[in-house]
C-alpha cells in the first residue's frame, strides 16, 4: 500500500511540475515566431506546429486552458504567429500544382525548408 501511495505522489510531482513549466499567455496567443507557408501555385498543405506548453484564456470563464501545438490545413500562401518564440513546424503537400514551404523567423533568425512532391513535408525550427 505504501508503494502505491509513494507512486501517486511521484506521479502528481511530475504533472505538477510540467504545470508550472508552462507560459502564461492570456488572451494574447500571436505573439511568438512569424510563420509563413509559401504555395505559390495555389498547392494545397497541412501544417503542425509544437511550441512549449502555454496556458490561455478562451473566455472570461475559462481562462486556463492549456497547449502545446496548432494544425492549419490551407492552399496557396498563409502567415501567422505562434503564441511563444520558440517552435518547429512541419508543413505537408496535400496536392495541387507547384512547391510549398515553410519558414519560421525570430528576429533576424530565419529558418525555411520546402519540397514539390505530394506526401512529403519540410520541417524547420528554433529552439
Amino acid at each position: 500500500m505504501m508503494r502505491v501511495a509513494a507512486s501517486i505522489a511521484g506521479v502528481m510531482s511530475c504533472v505538477a511540475g510540467v504545470a508550472a513549466a508552462q507560459t502564461q499567455v492570456g488572451d494574447n496567443t500571436d505573439n511568438g515566431l512569424h510563420w509563413h507557408v509559401a504555395a505559390p501555385g495555389g498547392a494545397g498543405w497541412a501544417l503542425d506546429c509544437r511550441f512549449t506548453p502555454i496556458t490561455y484564456a478562451v473566455n472570461q470563464y475559462e481562462t486556463r486552458r492549456w497547449a502545446n501545438r496548432m494544425s492549419i490545413q490551407g492552399a496557396g500562401p498563409q502567415a501567422g504567429r505562434l503564441p511563444v518564440n520558440n517552435g518547429r513546424c512541419t508543413v505537408t503537400k496535400t496536392g495541387g500544382a507547384g512547391p510549398v514551404a515553410i519558414a519560421v523567423v525570430r528576429g533576424t533568425e530565419i529558418v525555411a525548408d520546402g519540397t514539390a512532391q505530394t506526401g512529403q513535408s519540410a520541417a524547420v525550427g528554433l529552439l
